[in-house]
Protein backbone atom coordinates (compact mmCIF):
# COMPACT_ATOMS: atom_id res chain seq x y z
CA UNK A 1 0.00 0.00 0.00
CA UNK A 2 2.84 2.26 0.50
CA UNK A 3 4.72 1.61 -2.58
CA UNK A 4 1.47 1.99 -4.45
CA UNK A 5 0.94 5.74 -2.66
CA UNK A 6 4.62 6.24 -3.38
CA UNK A 7 4.51 5.41 -7.35
CA UNK A 8 1.16 7.71 -7.68
CA UNK A 9 2.75 10.68 -5.38
CA UNK A 10 5.82 10.43 -7.51
CA UNK A 11 3.89 10.22 -11.04
CA UNK A 12 6.50 7.42 -12.25
CA UNK A 13 7.97 4.33 -10.86
CA UNK A 14 11.52 5.27 -11.60
CA UNK A 15 11.04 8.25 -9.39
CA UNK A 16 8.83 6.60 -6.60
CA UNK A 17 12.05 3.91 -6.57
CA UNK A 18 14.65 6.80 -5.92
CA UNK A 19 12.87 8.01 -2.57
CA UNK A 20 11.87 4.79 -1.21
CA UNK A 21 15.16 3.31 -2.06
CA UNK A 22 14.51 0.30 -3.60
CA UNK A 23 15.68 -1.04 -7.40
CA UNK A 24 13.28 0.16 -9.84
CA UNK A 25 12.52 -3.42 -11.21
CA UNK A 26 11.67 -4.79 -7.95
CA UNK A 27 9.12 -1.77 -7.64
CA UNK A 28 7.35 -2.25 -11.18
CA UNK A 29 7.23 -5.94 -10.37
CA UNK A 30 5.76 -5.87 -7.11
CA UNK A 31 3.23 -3.07 -8.98
CA UNK A 32 2.22 -5.89 -11.38
CA UNK A 33 2.00 -8.37 -8.87
CA UNK A 34 -0.53 -6.48 -6.75
CA UNK A 35 -2.18 -5.92 -10.53
CA UNK A 36 -2.24 -9.90 -10.61
CA UNK A 37 -3.27 -10.64 -7.38
CA UNK A 38 -6.49 -7.98 -7.72
CA UNK A 39 -7.49 -9.55 -11.17
CA UNK A 40 -7.84 -5.62 -12.43
CA UNK A 41 -5.38 -3.18 -14.13
CA UNK A 42 -5.03 0.15 -11.53
CA UNK A 43 -2.07 1.75 -13.13
CA UNK A 44 -1.87 3.62 -16.84
CA UNK A 45 1.06 3.76 -17.82
CA UNK A 46 0.88 7.14 -19.84
CA UNK A 47 4.11 8.98 -21.57
CA UNK A 48 4.69 11.71 -19.39
CA UNK A 49 2.58 10.67 -16.52
CA UNK A 50 1.00 7.51 -14.68
CA UNK A 51 -2.68 7.44 -14.12
CA UNK A 52 -4.73 5.68 -12.12
CA UNK A 53 -8.43 3.64 -13.63
CA UNK A 54 -11.31 3.60 -11.98
CA UNK A 55 -10.37 0.33 -9.25
CA UNK A 56 -6.59 2.40 -8.90
CA UNK A 57 -8.42 5.26 -7.49
CA UNK A 58 -10.99 3.23 -5.29
CA UNK A 59 -7.60 1.47 -4.24
CA UNK A 60 -5.94 4.91 -3.48
CA UNK A 61 -8.38 6.72 -1.51
CA UNK A 62 -8.75 3.34 0.49
CA UNK A 63 -4.66 2.68 1.09
CA UNK A 64 -4.23 6.26 2.23
CA UNK A 65 -6.62 5.48 5.11
CA UNK A 66 -4.85 2.18 5.53
CA UNK A 67 -1.37 3.52 5.38
CA UNK A 68 -2.64 6.59 8.02
CA UNK A 69 -3.76 4.51 10.19
CA UNK A 70 -1.18 2.23 10.16
CA UNK A 71 1.44 4.88 10.99
CA UNK A 72 -1.06 6.27 14.12
CA UNK A 73 -0.98 2.62 15.35
CA UNK A 74 2.74 2.42 15.16
CA UNK A 75 3.43 5.88 16.91
CA UNK A 76 0.39 5.20 19.78
CA UNK A 77 2.30 1.76 20.51
CA UNK A 78 5.94 3.81 20.28
CA UNK A 79 4.33 7.00 22.65
CA UNK A 80 2.16 5.53 24.70
CA UNK A 81 1.34 8.90 26.55
CA UNK A 82 -1.99 9.54 25.49
CA UNK A 83 -1.11 12.99 23.51
CA UNK A 84 -3.59 13.66 20.43
CA UNK A 85 -1.92 13.13 17.57
CA UNK A 86 -1.78 12.61 13.76
CA UNK A 87 -4.45 13.08 11.02
CA UNK A 88 -8.07 13.37 12.13
CA UNK A 89 -10.92 13.30 9.68
CA UNK A 90 -14.45 14.80 10.97
CA UNK A 91 -17.45 15.16 8.96
CA UNK A 92 -20.08 17.80 10.11
CA UNK A 93 -23.37 19.08 9.02
CA UNK A 94 -23.06 22.65 7.78
CA UNK A 95 -21.05 25.39 8.80
CA UNK A 96 -20.96 25.48 12.40
CA UNK A 97 -18.88 25.11 15.67
CA UNK A 98 -16.19 26.95 13.81
CA UNK A 99 -14.06 27.86 16.63
CA UNK A 100 -14.18 24.27 18.10
CA UNK A 101 -11.74 23.14 15.35
CA UNK A 102 -8.92 25.89 15.24
CA UNK A 103 -8.86 25.97 19.15
CA UNK A 104 -8.39 21.95 18.47
CA UNK A 105 -5.37 22.43 16.29
CA UNK A 106 -4.21 25.26 18.89
CA UNK A 107 -4.26 22.89 21.53
CA UNK A 108 -2.86 20.09 19.87
CA UNK A 109 -0.21 20.96 17.97
CA UNK A 110 0.80 17.32 16.66
CA UNK A 111 -2.46 16.61 14.83
CA UNK A 112 -3.38 17.31 11.22
CA UNK A 113 -6.90 17.93 10.67
CA UNK A 114 -9.24 17.44 7.68
CA UNK A 115 -13.10 18.48 8.02
CA UNK A 116 -15.54 18.00 5.47
CA UNK A 117 -19.43 19.65 5.62
CA UNK A 118 -21.65 17.22 3.89
CA UNK A 119 -25.59 16.24 4.73
CA UNK A 120 -24.35 12.78 3.51
CA UNK A 121 -24.59 9.99 6.16
CA UNK A 122 -20.53 8.84 5.42
CA UNK A 123 -19.73 5.47 6.06
CA UNK A 124 -17.00 6.03 8.70
CA UNK A 125 -14.84 2.90 7.68
CA UNK A 126 -15.24 3.47 3.48
CA UNK A 127 -14.82 6.84 3.42
CA UNK A 128 -12.14 7.15 6.01
CA UNK A 129 -13.72 9.31 8.46
CA UNK A 130 -13.12 9.29 12.61
CA UNK A 131 -15.81 10.97 13.63
CA UNK A 132 -19.21 12.04 12.21
CA UNK A 133 -22.00 14.53 12.87
CA UNK A 134 -25.27 12.73 12.71
CA UNK A 135 -28.96 14.71 12.99
CA UNK A 136 -31.52 11.67 13.40
CA UNK A 137 -31.28 8.23 14.96
CA UNK A 138 -28.21 6.63 14.83
CA UNK A 139 -29.38 2.34 13.18
CA UNK A 140 -25.60 1.72 12.88
CA UNK A 141 -25.22 -0.70 15.83
CA UNK A 142 -21.10 -0.90 15.12
CA UNK A 143 -20.98 2.95 15.55
CA UNK A 144 -20.22 4.58 18.97
CA UNK A 145 -23.12 7.18 19.48
CA UNK A 146 -22.75 10.54 22.45
CA UNK A 147 -26.05 12.24 21.83
CA UNK A 148 -25.14 16.09 22.28
CA UNK A 149 -28.57 17.83 21.46
CA UNK A 150 -31.85 16.81 21.72
CA UNK A 151 -34.77 18.84 19.25
CA UNK A 152 -37.84 18.17 17.82
CA UNK A 153 -39.21 18.74 14.36
CA UNK A 154 -42.03 20.94 13.76
CA UNK A 155 -44.12 22.05 10.79
CA UNK A 156 -43.90 26.27 10.51
CA UNK A 157 -45.31 28.34 7.20
CA UNK A 158 -45.22 31.97 7.03
CA UNK A 159 -48.19 34.16 7.73
CA UNK A 160 -48.62 35.80 4.04
CA UNK A 161 -48.59 31.65 2.94
CA UNK A 162 -51.21 30.90 5.49
CA UNK A 163 -53.39 33.94 5.16
CA UNK A 164 -53.32 33.22 1.32
CA UNK A 165 -53.90 29.18 1.63
CA UNK A 166 -55.41 28.48 4.89
CA UNK A 167 -53.80 26.88 8.09
CA UNK A 168 -53.84 23.23 7.65
CA UNK A 169 -56.21 21.91 10.18
CA UNK A 170 -55.42 17.90 10.16
CA UNK A 171 -52.01 16.34 8.51
CA UNK A 172 -54.04 15.13 5.51
CA UNK A 173 -54.82 18.90 5.10
CA UNK A 174 -51.11 18.67 4.26
CA UNK A 175 -51.45 16.86 1.38
CA UNK A 176 -53.39 20.24 -0.02
CA UNK A 177 -50.57 22.38 0.77
CA UNK A 178 -47.30 23.09 -1.15
CA UNK A 179 -44.69 21.60 0.92
CA UNK A 180 -40.62 22.07 1.21
CA UNK A 181 -39.11 18.57 1.79
CA UNK A 182 -35.82 17.79 2.79
CA UNK A 183 -34.08 14.55 1.24
CA UNK A 184 -34.07 10.65 2.62
CA UNK A 185 -31.12 9.86 1.04
CA UNK A 186 -29.15 10.24 -2.28
CA UNK A 187 -31.65 12.48 -4.50
CA UNK A 188 -34.99 11.20 -3.14
CA UNK A 189 -36.72 13.37 -1.30
CA UNK A 190 -38.42 12.53 1.53
CA UNK A 191 -42.60 13.09 1.53
CA UNK A 192 -43.17 11.23 4.20
CA UNK A 193 -43.65 13.14 6.97
CA UNK A 194 -43.50 11.89 10.90
CA UNK A 195 -46.56 12.04 12.91
CA UNK A 196 -46.42 12.54 16.46
CA UNK A 197 -49.05 9.39 17.09
CA UNK A 198 -47.05 7.07 14.53
CA UNK A 199 -47.19 6.65 10.96
CA UNK A 200 -46.75 9.73 8.36
CA UNK A 201 -48.93 11.60 5.93
CA UNK A 202 -47.42 12.10 2.13
CA UNK A 203 -46.74 15.73 1.31
CA UNK A 204 -45.30 17.20 -1.95
CA UNK A 205 -44.44 20.90 -3.10
CA UNK A 206 -41.68 22.54 -5.40
CA UNK A 207 -38.86 22.62 -3.57
CA UNK A 208 -36.60 19.45 -2.16
CA UNK A 209 -33.30 20.58 -0.54
CA UNK A 210 -30.66 18.85 2.04
CA UNK A 211 -29.29 21.97 3.41
CA UNK A 212 -31.84 23.30 6.54
CA UNK A 213 -31.22 27.34 5.84
CA UNK A 214 -32.80 26.68 2.69
CA UNK A 215 -35.88 25.56 3.69
CA UNK A 216 -36.05 28.20 6.46
CA UNK A 217 -35.63 30.86 4.02
CA UNK A 218 -37.73 29.16 1.54
CA UNK A 219 -40.33 29.09 4.51
CA UNK A 220 -39.71 32.25 5.33
CA UNK A 221 -40.39 33.57 1.50
CA UNK A 222 -43.83 31.93 2.24
CA UNK A 223 -42.82 29.03 -0.38
CA UNK A 224 -44.86 26.65 1.80
CA UNK A 225 -44.59 24.52 4.89
CA UNK A 226 -41.72 22.89 6.48
CA UNK A 227 -40.66 20.54 8.48
CA UNK A 228 -37.89 21.73 10.35
CA UNK A 229 -35.84 21.58 13.68
CA UNK A 230 -37.72 23.85 16.10
CA UNK A 231 -34.11 25.43 17.46
CA UNK A 232 -33.27 26.33 13.43
CA UNK A 233 -36.50 28.89 13.44
CA UNK A 234 -36.78 29.39 17.50
CA UNK A 235 -36.18 32.77 16.64
CA UNK A 236 -38.33 33.39 13.51
CA UNK A 237 -40.89 32.07 15.34
CA UNK A 238 -40.43 34.14 18.48
CA UNK A 239 -40.81 37.26 15.81
CA UNK A 240 -43.36 36.29 14.01
CA UNK A 241 -41.58 35.60 10.77
CA UNK A 242 -42.78 32.06 10.87
CA UNK A 243 -46.23 30.15 12.85
CA UNK A 244 -45.80 26.30 13.87
CA UNK A 245 -49.27 24.95 12.77
CA UNK A 246 -50.13 21.21 13.60
CA UNK A 247 -47.52 21.09 16.64
CA UNK A 248 -49.68 18.26 18.21
CA UNK A 249 -50.39 16.04 15.01
CA UNK A 250 -46.68 16.28 13.04
CA UNK A 251 -43.19 16.05 13.88
CA UNK A 252 -40.54 13.69 15.46
CA UNK A 253 -37.67 13.59 18.17
CA UNK A 254 -34.55 15.07 16.71
CA UNK A 255 -31.17 13.67 18.10
CA UNK A 256 -27.98 15.45 17.23
CA UNK A 257 -25.49 12.56 17.77
CA UNK A 258 -21.58 12.74 17.65
CA UNK A 259 -20.42 8.73 16.19
CA UNK A 260 -17.12 7.10 15.54
CA UNK A 261 -16.35 3.58 15.13
CA UNK A 262 -15.99 0.99 17.88
CA UNK A 263 -13.10 -0.30 18.08
CA UNK A 264 -10.69 -2.08 20.78
CA UNK A 265 -8.58 1.14 21.14
CA UNK A 266 -10.01 4.44 20.24
CA UNK A 267 -7.10 6.94 19.39
CA UNK A 268 -6.50 9.57 22.20
CA UNK A 269 -6.94 12.17 19.30
CA UNK A 270 -10.57 10.90 18.51
CA UNK A 271 -11.30 10.38 22.66
CA UNK A 272 -10.25 13.85 22.58
CA UNK A 273 -12.20 15.47 20.18
CA UNK A 274 -15.57 13.83 21.28
CA UNK A 275 -15.30 14.70 24.79
CA UNK A 276 -14.43 18.40 23.57
CA UNK A 277 -17.01 19.06 20.89
CA UNK A 278 -19.79 16.83 23.21
CA UNK A 279 -18.94 20.16 25.39
CA UNK A 280 -18.78 22.84 23.13
CA UNK A 281 -21.97 22.02 20.83
CA UNK A 282 -24.01 20.93 23.88
CA UNK A 283 -23.67 24.76 25.44
CA UNK A 284 -23.73 26.71 21.65
CA UNK A 285 -26.69 24.42 20.25
CA UNK A 286 -29.67 27.17 19.88
CA UNK A 287 -32.54 25.91 22.46
CA UNK A 288 -35.57 24.33 21.20
CA UNK A 289 -39.16 26.14 20.69
CA UNK A 290 -41.18 25.71 23.66
CA UNK A 291 -44.06 24.03 22.09
CA UNK A 292 -47.45 24.79 23.17
CA UNK A 293 -48.99 20.77 21.95
CA UNK A 294 -52.38 22.11 20.65
CA UNK A 295 -53.64 24.51 17.76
Amino acid sequence: MREFLAVMDAGSISEAARVLGVPRATLSRRMASMEADLGVRLIIRRTTRLALTHAGEELLRRAQRIVADADAAWDAVRRLDDTPRGLLRVSVTGPHFLKLFTEFLCDFPEVRLEVQSTTRHVDLLADGVDVAMRIGPVEDKDLIVRQVHRDRTIVVASPDYLAANGTPQTAEALKDHRCIVGFAGGWTPRCDWPLLNGGTVNVGGRLSANEVLLIREAAIAGLGCALIGSAVVARDVTEGRLVPVLTDKVGADLPINLVYADREFVDPKIREFVDRAVKVISREMPAPLKIELSN
